[in-house]
């Protein structure tokens, strides 16, 4: 029996997680823009260890979204993740926080393409199929009228994240364009089955030398707090 504790804090929404056996029995988040995870993280990682009705130490893992996305709220996660695991001794997970995103959508075709709002015009993607494989590794993308199009060409694209109004204003060379109905935000609800699957294959990170993937050099700015 395996429970793993899911932390996603790259947004404004700080949401914690506990599964057993990859099944979702416990979560808490609060989406706040003043990015409220430094007082509220730790307090719901305790309270969905009370709510499940077991003890901090029959963790198996921790899991933890590895970015890209806010810089602080990626520091607070990681930083709270790699604690308990020491304290612990128990393994660290990461994920990524474009391919949570990207389990929100449910498709028999097509492309999915999480996008998370960055600078300017510029947003960071992904793309994975219908089946969550990843297509295009992600990366900074700057969008402009031609973005995506030699995969829109020949695929439905289902965009999904903040950085989808950006794309909806600017791409303008294809009509195979679906967008999502509200910004929909990462939650660690999504890293349940994620997280069982890297935990029975042993598919841990090295603690001492494990950082989130920012994707770019630290900026502050109004975006990337």
């Amino acid at each position: 029996m395996s429970f793993i504790l899911n932390i996603e804090s790259s947004s404004t929404n700080c949401s914690v997680s506990l599964t057993k056996n990859g099944d979702l029995i416990s979560i808490k988040e609060n989406n706040d823009e003043k990015y409220s995870h430094s007082t509220k993280l730790h307090s719901f990682i305790n309270e969905v260890i009370s709510d499940s009705k077991i003890t901090i130490n029959e963790l198996s893992a921790i899991a933890v979204s590895k970015g890209p996305g806010s810089y602080t709220g990626l520091r607070i996660g990681v930083a709270a993740a790699k604690g308990l695991c020491f304290s612990l001794d128990i393994p660290l997970i990461s994920v990524s926080t474009l391919l949570i995103l990207s389990k929100q959508i449910k498709i028999s075709s097509g492309l999915i393409l999480p996008v998370l709002d960055a600078r300017r015009n510029e947003v960071y993607s992904a793309i994975y199929d219908a089946n969550y494989k990843l297509v295009k590794k992600e990366s900074p993308k700057l969008i402009d009228s031609k973005s995506f199009e030699n995969f829109s060409n020949d695929n439905q694209l289902y965009f999904i994240g903040s950085g989808q109004q950006k794309c909806r204003e600017l791409i303008k060379s294809n009509n195979n364009l679906i967008f999502h109905n509200n910004e929909s935000l990462p939650s660690s609800k999504e890293m349940a089955d994620i997280s069982y699957q890297k935990f029975i294959s042993s598919d841990f990170e090295d603690l001492a030398y494990f950082e989130p993937a920012y994707l770019k050099n630290f900026i502050l700015d109004s975006v990337n707090r």
